[in-house]
């Protein structure tokens, strides 16, 4: 397990909110990305970030929620937009995970983060600020069928 210490920017982002099981089929990825290229946000000079917001091991599936996002330039005008939302995601110290495999198996790079390397590190979770999964990829276009995304865990020193 490979993991880098970085510090990120505020980034701006549009996103998209579901609620359901993680596991499951979803369209939100599919709106934003439609709703994204039609304004011109792709990238490489956007980011496509994933934000699961709740741990499933303490919240029934049906419940959890995840933001699909991408990040704004600093001169996109802000408008009306039916299902679009606005937020900052606040930068910082976090821990950096890549993951290239199964996109239903994800939850591994934040089991080796959170169960393996955190325990042994100096540092903690600062659970104030949320994890960012950087998409690096479209998985329907990898030739294995694979994610292959930068997690971003927050952490703080000990």
């Amino acid at each position: 397990m490979n993991i880098t210490i970085v510090e990120l920017p505020n980034y701006e982002v549009a996103y998209i909110r579901r609620f359901g099981s993680y596991l499951e089929p979803n369209t939100h990825w599919g709106r934003l990305m439609e709703w994204s290229f039609s304004e011109g946000l792709f990238p490489p000079a956007q980011d496509f970030i994933g934000i699961s917001l709740d741990n499933p091991s303490l919240v029934t599936p049906d419940n959890c929620r995840h933001d699909a996002c991408v990040t704004l330039p600093s001169n996109f005008k802000k408008g009306e937009h039916k299902e679009i939302k606005y937020q900052t995601l606040e930068g910082g110290l976090f821990a950096l995970c890549s993951y290239y495999g199964e996109p239903q198996n994800l939850h591994i790079a934040y089991d080796q983060v959170y169960g393996q390397w955190l325990p042994a590190s100096d540092f903690e979770p600062d659970f104030n600020r949320s994890n960012l999964e950087f998409s690096r990829n479209n998985p329907a276009e990898d030739s294995k069928s694979y994610a292959n995304v930068d997690l971003y865990v927050p952490i703080k020193e000990k």
